[in-house]
């Protein structure tokens, strides 16, 4: 459905609310933006964080057991 089809149909069916429920709505689509904000925040800092070398040395530890430290292997 077309962007603008849609925010003109939402706006007709709001109109004929009462003034109670418009608070409500608004309240709603306050907290809409906070979420979508929040959501471009947190993949935001993500991609700051994996092209950041800060945590390259857990990539490069070495094996601490191998295959001849098992005492038992399952099948």
């Amino acid at each position: 459905m077309n962007r603008d089809i849609l925010i003109n149909r939402t706006i007709n069916k709001i109109t004929l609310l009462p003034d109670w429920r418009l608070e409500e709505i608004s309240d709603y689509v306050d907290f809409l933006l906070k979420l979508n904000n929040d959501k471009e925040i947190t993949n935001d800092i993500m991609k700051l964080i994996s092209s950041s070398k800060s945590f390259n040395f857990l990539n490069n530890e070495e094996d601490v057991y191998d295959e001849s430290d098992l005492i038992e292997k399952f099948q």
